[in-house]
C-alpha cells in the first residue's frame, strides 16, 4: 500500500508542476523599492515639475 502511495504521489506532482507551467500567472513581475526608486530617477518627474 505504501509503495503505490508514493508512486501516485509523486505522479501527482509531476502534473501538477506540468499544469503550472502550462497556465501561467497574469501577475506582474516583482520590482523591489530600489529599482523603482532607480528607475524613477532615469524618468524625468513628470508630477514635480506641474507642481
Amino acid at each position: 500500500m505504501n509503495r503505490r502511495k508514493k508512486i501516485y504521489e509523486k505522479l501527482k506532482k509531476k502534473d501538477k508542476k506540468a499544469n503550472e507551467k502550462l497556465n501561467k500567472s497574469n501577475k506582474p513581475k516583482y520590482i523591489s523599492k530600489a529599482e523603482r526608486e532607480k528607475l524613477a530617477q532615469m524618468t524625468p518627474d513628470d508630477n514635480q515639475s506641474e507642481d
